[in-house]
């Protein structure tokens, strides 16, 4: 026996220069669109596989629309992944369905402490957490300060109607057709730019019995306000089919005054190597509206978690408390910002992006959710078939919003 063990390891001596030792396989889903970028991804999953020589990590990237479906199909195989981004939007569901561990008794003292409050709504359910806060973001409202310069603006706007003031004028003086630009697509991205403007009118998705009531108040007023700039001709009409990455290349384009989306625009509109307004870039959180708020923000954030049916539970979370440590983000802080409180003040994290650390401090502050319902999908499905037929004019806010309603069934 011993001269077969040394036989063997010659024989891996001379194949490989070592022996070829068992090591632990992880596989893990991410998002190929906003926020990290896939190249950031890979580089702290790199940082990890050198702190842990016996473990490999299987990355696979999909569109953000994909991500749920993925999740679900491969977990429902039985043959799925060990680590797996979330949308705020989902913990109900995938708690319900048993789709990820309850890690609740892993979270350590320091764990809660450190990160944002408000970070740990990202991953919770009934009491429970489902994995850790991860990408902590929300929609931003960005600006091209020489555009503004040039019509006369001295400030960004503070409420959504000195917005769409600002816009005609911009568009009045023909510095750009369409100042407005957003990523209005029948995807989760228009609940998003909605639901930020639900926010801002003090609407509501859902009442504190889970009844539906974005058909009225807030949620038919925002609906109206997102007409009204199609029709001013204020709104890019382009941006019923536009995706966030959509947004941001009309924006670096210089083809838009204004635009709203996440954290991750700032850098790259602001510096990358394909913006044509770099230096240009400002960014204050969404407007509010007078007498009802002062600035408007939704739960855009994202978290990592280990599922259910992962043949290595111990090493997927030890990976997930790697990529979600605060030494991790705050080193990859120029695309999300961290989850952790002390990472603020900072000096190394606001570098070159002061501007938008002062946005995140007021409208993290204000993020308003989304419903927490393991109906979400159906329901934000319904929205978007409203919000779609309000924007080509085929139905009116009110009786869109009153007919998805009807459809939920809540």
């Amino acid at each position: 026996m011993e001269r077969l063990i040394a036989a063997s390891l010659t024989a891996a001596m001379a194949l490989g220069g070592s022996a070829v030792w068992a090591e632990t396989t992880l596989n893990a889903l991410f998002m190929s669109q906003a926020a990290y970028s896939e190249a950031d991804v890979r580089a702290m999953a790199d940082g990890y596989m050198k702190e842990h020589p016996d473990t490999k990590i299987n990355l696979e990237f999909v569109p953000y629309e994909g991500l749920r479906d993925k999740t679900l199909l491969a977990q429902g195989s039985g043959q799925g992944y060990d680590v797996v981004l979330f949308d705020v939007i989902w913990p109900a569901e995938y708690a319900t369905n048993n789709i990820l561990l309850d890690i609740t008794d892993r979270i350590t003292p320091e764990m809660t402490a450190g990160v944002l409050p408000g970070a740990w709504t990202t991953v919770e359910y009934q009491g429970h957490r489902y994995g850790m806060p991860w990408i902590l973001d929300t929609k931003y409202l960005f600006y091209n300060k020489a555009i503004l310069e040039q019509a006369g603006i001295g400030a960004p706007p503070r409420t959504w109607a000195e917005l769409s003031a600002d816009a005609k004028i911009i568009k009045g003086k023909g510095l750009v057709e369409y100042p407005i630009v957003w990523s209005w697509a029948q995807a989760e991205a228009v609940i998003c730019d909605y639901a930020t403007l639900i926010s801002a009118y003090g609407g509501k998705f859902l009442d504190d019995q889970g009844k539906p009531v974005f058909d009225q108040g807030g949620g038919l007023q925002a609906l109206e306000y997102m007409k009204q700039t199609v029709d001013e001709g204020l709104t890019n009409p382009n941006s019923k089919e536009y995706l966030e990455e959509d947004v941001r290349r009309i924006f670096s384009n210089g083809e838009a005054a204004f635009a709203l989306n996440w954290t991750y625009m700032y850098n790259l509109a602001n510096a990358g190597d394909d913006s044509k307004v770099k230096g240009q870039v400002g960014v204050v959180p969404a407007p509010g509206v007078e007498g009802v708020s002062v600035v408007s923000a939704m739960n855009g954030s994202m978290g990592l978690g280990v599922t259910a049916t992962s043949a290595n539970p111990d090493a997927a979370w030890d990976f997930v408390t790697y990529m979600t440590s605060q030494k991790t983000q705050d080193a990859y802080a120029k695309l999300s910002l961290p989850i952790w409180a002390s990472s603020y003040d900072d000096p190394a994290v606001a570098k070159g992006q002061e501007e938008l650390i002062a946005a995140a401090k007021s409208a993290l502050a204000v993020m308003f959710p989304r419903p927490t319902t393991p109906k979400y999908n159906e329901l934000s499905a319904l929205i978007q078939v409203a919000i779609q037929q309000v924007l080509l004019a085929t139905a009116s806010p009110a009786d869109a919003l009153a007919d998805a309603k009807e459809q939920s069934g809540l």
